[in-house]
C-alpha cells in the first residue's frame, strides 16, 4: 500500500513553491487564492522573501502548507490509500485525503499559526532534541523535573524531542546528559509546542476547528494523536484540537502503517525530513521524495 507523508514546520527554504507557480496553473490559481485568503502575499515571501521572513510562524505555517498541498494537487495518479502529517502536516494530510477542502485547510492553518504566536508570547517558553536515549528514560526524567516539560515529538528511535518551561527544560537536558544522552540540545524555536503550554491556543483554535465542515475522507489518517487509522470525520475533528497540547507520535504512527500494509512512502512537501525519519524507523520500507 502506498502512503503518502507531509511535514511540518521546519521544512520550508527560500524558493519554496516557485517551480510550482510556473510550471502548473493548477498550482497557480491555488497560490492566486491562498494570497486572497490570508489578505498578504505569502507567494512574494515563499518565492522570493528571506530566510528570516520566512522563519516567521505565521508565515511558515501557511506555506508549508501550501507548498505540501499544491504539490499533491499537482501530482500524477495521486491516489493515497493512507495518509499521515507531522505536526501542522496532518493540516496538509486532511487536505490531501478530502477530510478538509483547501480553502478551510488554509484557514486553520492560518488561524493555528497566530494563535500558538500569542501562546508562546505569554510565557518564555522552548523545545530541546534528545539524541540516543530510550523514550522512557526521557519520559521519566520529564517527569522528575518541577515545572512543564514534556515529551513533545518522538521522531524516530533515539530521537525524541522535549517541550515545556524554559527552565524546566534546561534542567532536563542537564539530566538527560547524566543519563547518556549523546546530545541534548535547545532548539531554535519560539515556543514549546504540543506541550501544556498550548493551552492557550488549542482553546482558540477549538471553536475554529469546531466551525468548519470535515468530511468522510477518502482513505484513513494516522493521526498524530493516536498513531492510528482514523477515518471517522468527528474523531478526526477532536484529535486534531487535542494535538496542539499532545506529543506527536510519528514513530508509532509509521509502525502502525507498515503493521497495516504500507510497503512506500511518498513524502510530499519541502524537504526530505519524513524519508530519512521514515528510514531510521524501518530500513526495510520504500521512501520517495515527490
Amino acid at each position: 500500500m502506498k502512503a503518502y507523508v507531509f511535514p511540518g514546520q521546519g521544512a520550508q527554504f527560500t524558493g519554496m513553491g516557485k517551480d510550482l507557480y510556473e510550471n502548473s496553473t493548477i498550482a497557480q490559481e491555488l497560490f492566486e487564492k491562498a494570497n486572497e485568503i490570508l489578505g498578504f502575499s505569502i507567494t512574494d515571501i515563499m518565492f522570493e522573501g528571506t530566510a528570516e521572513e520566512l522563519k516567521e510562524t505565521k508565515v511558515t505555517q501557511p506555506a508549508v502548507f501550501l507548498h505540501s498541498v499544491i504539490l499533491a494537487k499537482t501530482l500524477e495518479n495521486f491516489n493515497p490509500e493512507m495518509v499521515a502529517g507531522h505536526s501542522l502536516g496532518e493540516f496538509s494530510a486532511l487536505v490531501a485525503n478530502g477530510t478538509l477542502s483547501f480553502e478551510d485547510g488554509l484557514k486553520l492553518v492560518s488561524k493555528r499559526a497566530l494563535a500558538m504566536q500569542k501562546a508562546c508570547e505569554i510565557k518564555p517558553s522552548t523545545m530541546a532534541a534528545v539524541l540516543n536515549l530510550e523514550d522512557k528514560i526521557v519520559e521519566d526524567i520529564c517527569a522528575s523535573i518541577d515545572g512543564v516539560v514534556v515529551a513533545a515529538n518522538y521522531n524516530c528511535p533515539g530521537q525524541l524531542v522535549i517541550s515545556g518551561e524554559y527552565k524546566a527544560v534546561e534542567e532536563a537536558c542537564e539530566k538527560m546528559k547524566e543519563a547518556g544522552a549523546k546530545r541534548a540540545l535547545i532548539l531554535p524555536v519560539g515556543g514549546a509546542f504540543h506541550s501544556p503550554m498550548m493551552e492557550p491556543a488549542r482553546e482558540e483554535l477549538a471553536a475554529a476547528i469546531e466551525a468548519t465542515t470535515f468530511s468522510t475522507p477518502i482513505c484513513p489518517v494516522y493521526q498524530n494523536v493516536t498513531a492510528s487509522a482514523v477515518s471517522d470525520a468527528d474523531e478526526i475533528k477532536k484529535n486534531l484540537i487535542i494535538q496542539l497540547t499532545a506529543p506527536v507520535k510519528w514513530t508509532q504512527s509509521v509502525n502502525q502503517m507498515i503493521a497495516d500494509g504500507a510497503t512506500s512512502f511518498t513524502e510530499v512537501g519541502p524537504g526530505k525530513v519524513l524519508v530519512g525519519l521514515v528510514n531510521k524507523i524501518n530500513k526495510e520500507v520504500e521512501t520517495i521524495s515527490a
